[in-house]
């Protein structure tokens, strides 16, 4: 077995990778340790010792499957991910780069790309992005229609909520969240216009309970066809591997 073949199954083996998954825990509890005055003070450059062992860790990583994959490394979205995440972390954080010392917490993100069932669940939630177009373009209609009303309508006596079209969107934005839509807006208002709950609750049934649930339809069903396509591909993998073995034994048998 080359040098080669042996990187290959080193790289690929559950080991490693469970080896790395441990490596990128670490390194996000240290970087959260770092934000701890108390335990960063004395142990400052304890920390500092773990997160460049890390780093060092994530490059020969990155570094190995190189040399092993060459040019189709690059074929692997997630690879390339991983490469931007850790080449991100060798940038000197400078004053000019100070902000990457915070972006550093992004390395736990690599957990997506070593986890196969988060990996299904973005690649679910990227396919559901092309269907959520017409839902997003109905959102917006109706968003469009209710703050032109609510700024005619309520925009004279409220200003600071629908005095413009731009101020009634973040309003009922604000009401679509149910985030203090009750006390905070709809009922001041209905002191000025008793009757503005016959605005105010249609536009909540409609965006809240209606459109909102066709976003987590979308999401739900696509990320139902993702597991499916794993599944078939790796039931496709299963028959190749016995269809190889079937052609082994024959050419043996032949003999």
């Amino acid at each position: 077995m080359t040098i080669l073949a042996r990187l290959q199954n080193i790289i690929e083996s559950p080991r490693f990778t469970g080896a790395i998954m441990t490596a990128i825990i670490v390194n996000a509890a240290v970087i959260g340790l770092e934000t701890v005055p108390s335990v960063n003070e004395p142990y400052g450059p304890i920390l500092s010792a773990l997160d460049t062992i890390a780093i060092a860790i994530f490059v020969a990583e990155i570094a190995a499957k190189l040399i092993v994959y060459r040019h189709r490394f690059f074929t692997s979205g997630w690879n390339v991910f991983d490469l931007v995440i850790v080449a991100a972390a060798l940038i000197p954080a400078s004053r000019e780069f100070s902000v990457l010392r915070a972006l550093r917490i992004l390395r736990v993100l690599r957990l997506i790309s070593v986890v196969p069932k988060m990996r299904q669940v973005v690649q679910g939630l990227l396919s559901a992005i092309p269907a959520m177009g017409s839902v997003i373009l109905l959102l917006a209609l109706i968003f469009y229609v209710f703050a032109t009303m609510a700024t005619k309508l309520f925009g004279e006596r409220f200003p600071e909520w629908f005095g413009s079209i731009g101020a009634s969107l973040y309003s009922l934005f604000q009401i679509m969240t149910l985030e203090s839509w009750s006390m905070g807006i709809v009922r001041p208002v209905m002191e000025q216009y008793p009757a503005a709950w016959i605005f105010f609750v249609p536009f909540i049934l409609i965006t809240s309970f209606v459109v909102l649930n066709l976003f987590i339809a979308i999401i739900v069903n696509a990320m139902h066809e993702s597991q499916d396509e794993a599944e078939t591909a790796e039931r496709d993998a299963i028959m190749q591997e016995i269809k190889a073995l079937h052609a082994k034994i024959d050419t043996m048998a032949g003999n």
